[in-house]
């Protein structure tokens, strides 16, 4: 009987704590593609620039769980940056939020409640040498070194790998068709919802380290081929979780061998291709349900062999409404052996080798469902439009539409949540609109319903996700 209950209570506590992941990724993916971004271009012949600014932004949002609870949350966020730029070779830039998250009375996903938060999300130092060279020695080349150092984003190629917020260094270079990419960063420790929400603290206390290269080639418009590695260090390795008898320690150290390309189709397509393999070590799962009993075993370190890939198209029509059909396919692979592909307890299975690809990237994958990518198959088709071009209150209007199927990688592997053996997952059909009310106005409206697929997934109720969001900058 103590068995079971602790069984129990340990798939009721990943659950929850399965929701925090998601929820946050849900939260991040909408920050990103509404935030207003305060970074306009700086001519070289400006000598000193000095900007600085704000926006408020207040923001609503309904989300039904995998359990299909709904959580209400209104989110106020007040936002300043300010910039100092000298001749366009020195820049230092800061952005700090203010944020406070104020759920319905039992609808906080990790049982705290409202929040306060105050954090820099940007806080960084940025020289050009080409720049340099132009305003200080009157020389101009079309090659270019710029370093950042600082809290900066992190994104690379299609995302499958890396969208982080880092603390760190970056280089970037360009020397004619060549051009290389260099990086060094840490996460912010409290400020980073960990991919593996089975660790004590995963959502306020995660350090891991990022170290890498990519390189490029410009060799035409229509291609623009891309290589790189990159390596992950896991500082978490000193946390223990303790589940009744089960004792369970963390360390999931990977290196990433990607490669892809960038361009154009034609006149009116263009196209980003990424594919990946992921090598390294993870401790194994910590406890057997063998015979029914919940019983403690010696967790091993395992070697990681997993691959994952994205390719993305997007068509432009030639009309007055900026018409743009697109199209994406996310493959990644998944685990058999493992009870749930993201964690280490109940992780993999101690004598195999780990073949779920876990990384740090952020990719769309839907509103409702938004599974991380991990034993995911995804397909998106979508439409956006400015359907009102020739009236002026409503020109700056962008409506869209985005619509999914998913599906298992491994039919008989895990996701983030129970599931049945088998493929398909279900659809999930998102619709937003963005409006420009005015210079200083933006709306932002978000919804999406999942169908899931009823005997693969174990709850087969519809599950939906409402935002709305209004930004006013100043």
């Amino acid at each position: 009987v103590l068995s079971a209950i602790l069984i129990a209570g340990a798939a009721f506590s990943a659950l929850a704590q399965s929701s925090v992941e998601r929820f946050s990724r849900q939260l991040e993916q909408i920050q990103r593609q509404t935030t207003l971004q305060a970074d306009p271009a700086i001519p070289v012949e400006q000598r000193t620039l000095i900007d600085y600014g704000g926006y408020l932004s207040a923001n609503y949002f309904l989300i039904q769980d995998l359990n299909n609870q709904t959580h209400i949350l209104r989110q106020y966020d007040l936002v300043g940056y300010g910039r100092i730029n000298i001749d366009g070779v020195h820049e230092f830039f800061g952005r700090g939020t203010a944020r406070w998250q104020d759920f319905a009375p039992g609808d906080s996903f990790d049982n705290e409640g409202d929040k306060f938060d105050l954090f820099f999300d940007r806080a960084y130092y940025r020289f050009d040498l080409q720049r340099y060279r132009a305003a200080y020695e009157g020389r101009a080349t079309n090659d270019s070194f710029v370093v950042q150092a600082g809290r900066q984003l992190a994104y690379w190629a299609n995302g499958l790998v890396l969208g982080q917020v880092l603390d760190g260094v970056t280089v970037d270079a360009k020397w004619g068709i060549l051009s290389v990419g260099l990086l060094a960063g840490v996460t912010p420790v409290h400020n980073t919802v960990d991919f593996d929400s089975s660790r004590p603290h995963f959502d306020d206390h995660t350090f891991r380290g990022f170290y890498g290269a990519m390189v490029g080639l410009q060799i035409a418009p229509s291609l623009r081929p891309y290589a790189y590695v990159l390596f992950q260090q896991d500082y978490n390795h000193d946390q223990t979780r303790e589940t009744g008898i089960i004792s369970t320690r963390f360390d999931y150290n990977t290196w990433y061998i990607g490669a892809g390309s960038t361009g154009t189709l034609g006149d009116q397509m263009v196209y980003a291709a990424e594919v990946v393999y992921e090598g390294g070590q993870g401790l194994s799962n910590s406890f057997s349900t063998a015979g029914g009993t919940l019983a403690p075993i010696d967790q091993t370190q395992e070697e990681v062999r997993a691959w994952a890939a994205d390719l993305r198209l997007d068509y432009l029509l030639a009309d007055t409404g900026r018409t743009r059909i697109s199209a994406e396919l996310i493959v990644a692979s998944g685990d058999p052996t493992r009870g749930q592909t993201s964690n280490t307890f109940e992780g993999n299975t101690p004598g195999t080798r780990d073949r779920a690809f876990n990384a740090f990237g952020l990719v769309n994958t839907g509103l409702a469902f938004a599974p991380p990518v991990s034993n995911l198959m995804a397909l998106r088709i979508g439409a956006s439009t400015f359907p009102f071009i020739q009236q002026p209150s409503l020109q700056r209007l962008q409506a869209g539409v985005d619509v999914y199927a998913f599906a298992k990688a491994s039919p008989a592997g895990p996701i983030d949540e129970p599931t049945e053996r088998g493929r398909f997952l279900g659809w999930e059909p998102d619709l937003f609109i963005n409006w420009q009310i005015s210079s200083d106005v933006t709306l932002a409206l978000r919804y999406g319903v999942f169908f899931p697929e009823s005997g693969t997934m174990a709850n087969d109720d519809a599950r939906q996700f409402f935002f709305a969001g209004i930004t006013f900058a100043f």
